[in-house]
């Protein structure tokens, strides 16, 4: 099994247990509400999570991260997920939860 697959499998898995959205996209996997995506898994099995500018140089600082880039554009606002955090769940929720919580902050599209 590809890192991209095992990744898939846990990222459903852990939006799953968060029962305020679902998981979209068939061969790009994201979430989204309000009609503002707020995490996608790239093709190399990264992850990137939306957050606020401050909220995001917090988490690079603080998980040794970068900004995401997914089919080479670096995406605004999203922060690159490190390898450590697929080895915790939970906290990859709360992280899932708080982007959620930023994105329902906007007005609908």
């Amino acid at each position: 099994m590809s890192i991209r697959e095992e990744r898939l499998k846990i990222y459903d898995t852990v939006v799953e247990s968060c029962p305020r959205f679902e998981r979209k996209g068939k061969t790009m996997p994201y979430t989204s509400a309000n009609g503002h995506m707020f995490s996608q898994l790239n093709k190399d099995g990264e992850l990137g999570i939306r957050f606020s500018k401050e909220v995001q140089e917090k988490y690079i600082e603080e998980l040794g991260s970068d900004y995401f880039r997914s089919y080479g554009a670096t995406m605004k606002g999203y922060v690159l997920m490190p390898d450590s955090i697929w080895d915790d769940p939970a906290r990859l929720a709360d992280l899932l939860n708080e982007s959620y919580d930023y994105v329902m902050s906007f007005d609908p599209k």
